[in-house]
């Protein structure tokens, strides 16, 4: 494997032999709470991996005691007198930011941080510990899977600073978390307990080392056909979309550019010999 990042970067990449790319959120000393550099490297790197064709699989995670505790407090502190200086929220350093314009787009900046893990082409799998509030926490639900250690604590923290979720939180949350439970989180913001967390849709499934049991998941996806890999995240983005005559359409074209293809003809032939596969 080999370490790109210096150690001072907001985000630690790790290019595994396998195709699997690792993110660490790499602010310990602050829970990873996410400030405008961390905002600057979330983008960057989802950016960076929708652009390449080398990845097979994405697995997000944190540095230290937590995955991701939310907004930096300072930046809290610079909205509590209701001036300009809270637009730094957005990761853009700048005042004056209107959240209404679209930069990413469907997206303003601060939804391009949960948002654009939905548009890398290939699974992304966050593994959570500690806490995921607030922003940290739509950060997670953007991910395609959420392994979660026991202990874990979830919450939907805005209200907590008199706003809503504006990060893909309503988006994310929809396809995931009945409806009047997904209210009660928003008006209430209490903290979830990761089994709780599990059981209402706010992740996937428990794991004792979720860093790990990730790894493994995304080495097994990483070894099965790319072309079917991101043809199934494709469909599964169009889901949430489409009527049933749209999706029942995307799913032929789909599998019409994967049938007899080279990556499909591999599988059958590895299936038959059972021998490994080798993608291209």
């Amino acid at each position: 494997m080999i370490t790109l990042s210096p150690d001072d970067a907001r985000i630690h990449w790790t290019r595994h032999d396998n195709g699997v790319v690792e993110l660490q959120l790499a602010r310990p000393d602050k829970m990873n709470a996410l400030d405008p550099a961390m905002f600057d490297a979330l983008i960057d790197a989802g950016e960076r991996l929708k652009a390449e064709g080398e990845a097979r699989a994405v697995v997000i995670s944190g540095q230290g005691k937590a995955f991701c505790a939310g907004l930096d407090m300072q930046s809290f502190a610079r909205m509590a007198g209701g001036g300009p200086g809270g637009s730094e929220v957005l990761g853009q350093g700048a005042t004056g930011v209107d959240l209404t314009t679209r930069t990413h787009g469907i997206s303003n900046v601060a939804q391009h941080v949960a948002m654009v893990w939905r548009e890398v082409p290939v699974p992304v799998i966050a593994a959570v510990h500690g806490v995921a509030f607030g922003g940290g926490l739509q950060v997670a639900l953007g991910a395609d899977i959420r392994l979660i250690a026991p202990g874990t604590r979830m919450s939907v923290m805005e209200i907590k600073w008199g706003l809503v979720p504006d990060m893909g939180g309503m988006v994310l949350m929809r396809e995931l978390v009945r409806a009047d439970l997904v209210r009660e989180l928003t008006y209430s913001g209490r903290i979830v307990e990761a089994e709780e967390a599990v059981r209402i849709g706010l992740a996937t499934r428990l794991a004792e080392d979720p860093l790990s049991e990730a790894l493994k998941l995304a080495a097994e996806i990483a070894g099965r056909s790319p072309d079917a890999i991101r043809g199934g995240k494709r469909l599964l983005n169009a889901s949430t979309s489409l009527d049933a005559a749209g999706l029942l359409l995307r799913e032929s074209v789909e599998q019409k550019a994967l049938i007899g293809s080279p990556n499909q003809v591999e599988a059958i032939q590895a299936n038959l010999h059972k021998r490994p596969p080798a993608f291209r």
